[in-house]
């Protein structure tokens, strides 16, 4: 343990995976094509297709960025056809972002290139159970997340 409580393999586990999350980010990046979105453009089409409309203020709040650079980001989704702005039916002082038809497939398209390729790479390296494993591992790790 050290000074704060910390096991050592609690240690060790937090940075084997911090190291392998790093890398597969970068690798799942490296697979990205021409006129790609950019991270916090696709977090915020992913954020759309999961929970709906919202208004910019409400985005950028829950994608812990200034107001003005999720200006930003919505602006290029909305330039680039992928979500629009309507006035809010509640409070028609507020518009709500929401994603377009083209949105919605690009969103999907992206995912789905970046996941054949590790669905790919998992069953060309992994037994049936280590591939359980990783899906243990992996439900563990969203228990994290959500503490």
């Amino acid at each position: 343990m050290d000074g704060r409580g910390t096991s050592e393999l609690a240690a060790r586990a937090g940075s084997d995976v911090w190291v392998v999350f790093s890398r597969l980010r970068r690798r799942l990046k490296d697979l990205a094509v021409e006129g790609d979105l950019t991270p916090a453009q696709a977090s915020v089409l992913a954020r759309l297709d999961k929970q709906g409309p919202a208004s910019a203020s409400d985005l950028a709040v829950a994608e812990r960025v200034r107001p003005q650079s999720m200006a930003k980001i919505v602006l290029a989704l909305e330039q680039s056809g992928l979500a629009e702005r309507h006035p809010d039916p509640g409070d028609g002082r507020r518009q709500l972002v929401t994603l377009t038809e083209p949105g919605r497939e690009r969103r999907l398209g992206d995912r789905r290139a970046r996941e054949e390729w590790l669905v790919c790479a998992l069953q060309e390296r992994c037994t049936e159970a280590q591939l359980r494993s990783v899906i243990e591992v992996m439900a563990l790790l969203d228990d994290v997340t959500h503490a």
